[in-house]
């Protein structure tokens, strides 16, 4: 029983990597006001715990009832991750300094809690299958079930703990560094997202026999 949690918990808080979340989230959310990404962070956290959750429960007779591979969903979570970084490369590459209207903007600024946070940073490819093979593994044994779920509702309680500490981060960094380091972030999230692409295709097999 304690196996089961603790290779759940490990496996799930390596898929999911709250502290890298949090310093994503950081960056994405330069301009956005203090409460609104506090507000954001909850909401993404919950609804990324609730697909999570689902997919545990359903998820892989439901991805084979829609035809869905593992490998299609984590290529298609890869292209979703690269036109973020492209978006945090490109729009912090023209300059450092924020115009009235994009400060304007950044108060109005659209709601990232479900897309991209919750998924696919939290509740991404990996972290679905992850959650996908932990339930499977056990067997349907009720108690072992509840052990993994245990873990993910865990994980998801650090992830929360994380992203509400990124904001003393952007504290610390202040607005410039801030725009840096997205920008630093936005060139490894697409490296991160190519990956992932790659990844999806190789699993696929469409190059050739899909790595056991």
């Amino acid at each position: 029983m304690l196996e089961t949690i603790i290779v759940a918990f490990t496996t799930l808080f390596a898929t999911i990597a709250p502290l890298d979340c949090a310093i994503m989230y950081a960056a994405l959310t330069t301009d956005t006001p203090l409460e609104q990404t506090r507000s954001m962070a909850v909401k993404g956290t919950s609804i990324a715990t609730v697909i999570l959750l689902i997919f545990g429960l359903i998820g892989h007779p439901l991805l084979t009832a829609l035809g869905i591979s593992l490998a299609a969903l984590r290529t298609s979570g890869g292209i979703l991750l690269l036109l973020i970084g492209i978006d945090m490369v490109f729009v912090h590459s023209s300059g450092m300094s924020t115009s009235p209207e994009q400060e304007k903007e950044a108060e109005n600024k659209i709601d990232i809690s479900v897309f991209p946070l919750a998924t696919p940073l939290i509740a991404g490819p990996g972290a679905m299958g992850a959650i996908i093979l932990l339930m499977a593994n056990t067997d349907g044994h009720f108690f072992q079930r509840i052990m993994v779920i245990s873990a993910l509702l865990l994980v998801m309680a650090i992830t929360l703990g994380s992203l509400l500490a990124a904001s003393r981060i952007k504290d610390i960094l202040g607005v410039t560094g801030m725009q840096v380091v997205s920008l630093i972030f936005g060139v490894l999230l697409s490296a991160l997202a190519v990956q992932f692409i790659f990844d999806g295709i190789a699993q696929s097999g469409l190059l050739g026999p899909a790595p056991h």
